[in-house]
């Protein structure tokens, strides 16, 4: 009895914590290709002297592992002059009702970050 009472006292402190790590790792995964996307159009802007409006004229799918956990969006900057882009990581599915901490994540071309959750740049980049 002891013995169940110690591995329940256990699981009850691992799983959170587990799931902390999840969320984290995700994020993380995000935060990658976020800042693959943005390197890839700083290239991209080398050599059509312009910002690639969407992912497929950039090459680039997003991996399994960042799209089963956010939606990630390369909008332009419309009527800015330099031009612009941000790249948006929204999280879906679970890491969207986990995540409440850092919630929407942005990044920019010029590499300013931002997160939406009280957590804010400091806590979540």
């Amino acid at each position: 009895m002891v013995t169940v009472a110690i591995v329940a006292i256990l699981a009850a402190i691992a799983y959170p914590s587990y799931i902390a790590y999840i969320v984290r790792s995700n994020r993380a995964a995000a935060q990658g290709y976020m800042l693959e996307l943005t390197n890839l159009q700083q290239r991209y802007l080398l050599d059509a002297r312009t910002y690639a409006p969407d992912l497929a004229t950039l090459n680039s799918t997003i991996p399994a592992n960042v799209s089963s956990n956010y939606n990630v969006t390369t909008p332009l900057k419309v009527g800015t002059t330099p031009p612009g882009f941000t790249v948006t990581a929204t999280p879906i599915n679970a890491q969207a009702a986990r995540d409440t901490a850092c919630a929407i994540l942005t990044i920019d071309e010029t590499g300013l970050k931002n997160a939406t959750g009280p957590q804010g740049v400091a806590g979540c980049w």
